[in-house]
């Protein structure tokens, strides 16, 4: 199944979280599921079809998003808002996060060239990833302080996002 990336996730990332408050107002916008290799039950509930099965869905990562996050010592991130955290979507979400986006820069950076050379639209699967990919790139950037590293993470993110574009826009020129 080709996927079709939702424009309106690409836009609320990349327009700050801004004008976009609500993913009801966009009830025609399919519903889509997401990382589909997640093992069924880890860390509360992440299942085979992945955190975001539903506009409601959505809505919370967005709302887990918005209301902050921070990065440990280790690299895990953690949401600032600790009742959301204890959510058993909060958990399912931070074990998404943190067990299933690569860590490392070059993780990162393989992730990024896979999907580069992919000739065909991201799958569902992958969209989630990517997205908290994205997310996860712009916390190291911005916490790096030698600036060759801060570089280097800025670099990994602006491919991710660029993945995100010609995605959107190969998927938009079948339409």
């Amino acid at each position: 199944m080709q996927a079709k990336t939702p424009w309106f996730v690409t836009a609320w990332l990349f327009l700050g979280f801004g004008g976009l408050r609500d993913f009801r107002d966009l009830a025609a916008v399919r519903t889509y599921r997401l990382l589909a290799d997640a093992s069924p039950g880890y860390h509360g509930g992440v299942n085979p079809q992945g955190f975001v099965k539903s506009i409601s869905d959505a809505n919370r990562m967005y709302e887990f998003l918005l209301s902050g996050m921070e990065m440990d010592a280790d690299n895990n991130m953690a949401m600032l808002d600790r009742e959301l955290a204890s959510m058993r979507q909060g958990r399912a979400f931070l074990a998404l996060v943190n067990d299933h986006i690569p860590k490392t820069l070059s993780g990162l950076e393989n992730m990024a060239h896979n999907l580069e050379v992919q000739d065909k639209p991201i799958s569902l699967s992958h969209f989630e990833t990517l997205v908290l990919g994205i997310v996860y790139s712009a916390y190291q950037a911005r916490r790096q302080q030698r600036d060759v590293e801060q570089q280097a993470w800025t670099e990994v993110l602006g491919r991710l996002t660029n993945v995100t574009f010609v995605d959107l826009r190969r998927t938009n020129a079948k339409f």
